[in-house]
């Protein structure tokens, strides 16, 4: 019997769920992260809500404000 693997989720909505526990996990509301980062604090939600795309640039941005490389921004979601 092969047994079917959930599917991976795909980058926008790895991004949304690894800022939302690593901004949780500072303690950070989404305004403070946005300041951190230089962005809008509809910005930051609309990330959190994978209802917008980030330039590499915008990732680097997030993951430098947050302390950790970009690749933790995209690695697969802890559940």
């Amino acid at each position: 019997m092969n047994a079917r693997k959930k599917p991976l989720p795909n980058a926008r909505e790895r991004i949304a769920s690894n800022l939302k526990r690593l901004r949780k996990e500072k303690g950070w509301s989404q305004e403070f992260m946005a300041e951190a980062a230089d962005f809008h604090r509809t910005y930051v939600s609309q990330l959190e809500r994978c209802i917008t795309n980030i330039s590499i640039d915008g990732l680097e941005q997030l993951a430098h404000a947050l302390g950790v490389d970009i690749i933790d921004l995209l690695a697969e979601p802890i559940e």
